[in-house]
């Protein structure tokens, strides 16, 4: 296990993750911007690039766990170095793909399996195992604005490139600039490799998920976090397509994308505080019920690009905001010696959630010719989501001595 190190040493260390989850994260969660641009070059069809997409989502989320386990016994370093490797592997070769096979081998298997290796579980994981638990909660928002700032730097910058180079020559841009975070991986993990020794021999890890599955509360939180994947990764494919059937220019869907970005380091950080105030569980039951609150009134307001970045403020202010609290809980329930995976058996939940909101979503378009049942179907599932989360039982937060 990593060994307590000193204030600055965590410091930096939080920082570094939170700058490796930002160009991973700005990756990723730019993709959407692509769906257009694809459908006209390659013909394949709504239905079928969300497809990719969606089992992009779900990839994801099964590697979390296995990506956390290994770095729970090894070291975040080989995990977080083969992730960035296959994600830029992945982005090069999406261009070169004309059939659903293609994209679902490029974008639903090799950038999702290297984005997910260098994402939540893994870099949650790492630092909260270096810090007393009252700095955990900070910790992890801090850590999750970066992916944030990564949504809110990247989109409008993918789509820039889209429009000066073509979606091409943007994608092979993001597999370049995703290689840049290598050396901050070096930097993170240099002061805490050789302190990192593997677990003793025995079924450590395997008992501790199998408490985790008996536990109550921990399936509670998956049900509401299994509704976060839903709604971000609905909105994340589809948001563009959205935009342009209200009749506005693509500029408003990537600037939607930059201003969720934005609001959710707010949203990060302010989350990652609360957790230190106040039970998490009724953090997350606000953050759910507020989302089906904004998606009513995005429905009943006028289309226009202010509606459009309003909607995103609002959305963004929980957007992943909600990682910090269910990071907590976890770690309340079970501690931090496997945190990595048992986090990231509950990012596992969120993205069954995530493939089912963009492949979903693709069905809705497909059928429908507009997502107005999708739209609906999330405000059901954001209140389902906050009630879930109340019933949960959690210890109230250490404060920090001064």
């Amino acid at each position: 296990m990593f060994t307590h190190l000193k204030q600055r040493d965590v410091l930096f260390t939080t920082l570094m993750a939170a700058a490796i989850l930002m160009i991973t994260m700005g990756t990723r969660q730019s993709m959407g911007l692509y769906v257009g641009p694809l459908n006209t070059a390659t013909g394949l069809g709504i239905v079928s690039i969300s497809l990719a997409l969606a089992i992009g989502q779900f990839v994801w989320g099964a590697v979390q766990p296995i990506a956390g386990a290994v770095a729970d016994r090894f070291g975040p370093r080989p995990v977080l170095m083969g992730g960035l490797l296959l994600l830029a592997f992945g982005t090069a070769l999406t261009p070169w793909m004309d059939s659903s096979w293609g994209l679902i081998a490029t974008m639903g298997l090799l950038t999702a399996a290297g984005s997910g290796s260098c994402s939540f579980s893994v870099l949650i994981g790492a630092a909260a195992q270096q810090m007393p638990a009252q700095s955990r909660g900070e910790a992890s928002g801090v850590i999750n604005a970066g992916g944030s700032l990564g949504q809110f730097v990247f989109a409008p910058i993918n789509q820039a490139l889209i429009q000066s180079i073509g979606w091409m020559g943007a994608m092979w841009t993001m597999a370049v600039a995703t290689l840049a975070a290598l050396p901050l991986v070096s930097q993170m993990t240099k002061q805490t490799r050789a302190a990192h020794t593997a677990p003793a021999a025995g079924d450590g890890l395997g008992q501790a998920v199998k408490d985790a599955l008996k536990t109550p509360s921990y399936l509670l939180l998956h049900l509401g976090f299994f509704t976060c994947g839903f709604h971000i990764a609905f909105l994340v494919t589809h948001l563009p397509t959205e935009v342009n059937l209200c009749g506005l220019p693509g500029s408003v869907a990537s600037w939607s994308l930059a201003i969720i970005g934005l609001a959710n380091i707010v949203g990060s950080l302010t989350a990652g505080s609360c957790v230190n105030k106040f039970r998490s569980k009724y953090i997350l039951a606000a953050m759910y019920a507020s989302r089906a609150v904004l998606i009513a009134l995005y429905l009943l307001a006028p289309k226009t690009d202010l509606t459009f970045y309003l909607f995103a403020a609002g959305l963004g202010a929980t957007w992943l905001s909600t990682v910090p609290p269910t990071a907590a809980i976890v770690g309340k329930l079970f501690g931090v010696r496997y945190m990595g995976t048992l986090f990231g058996l509950t990012l596992l939940s969120h993205q069954i959630g995530g493939f089912l909101g963009a492949y979903l979503g693709g069905l809705a378009f497909h059928a429908f010719g507009d997502y107005q049942w999708m739209w609906w179907a999330d405000i059901a599932l954001s209140g389902m989501a906050a009630l879930v989360n109340l019933p949960i039982k959690e210890a109230k937060p250490q404060l920090a001595a001064a």
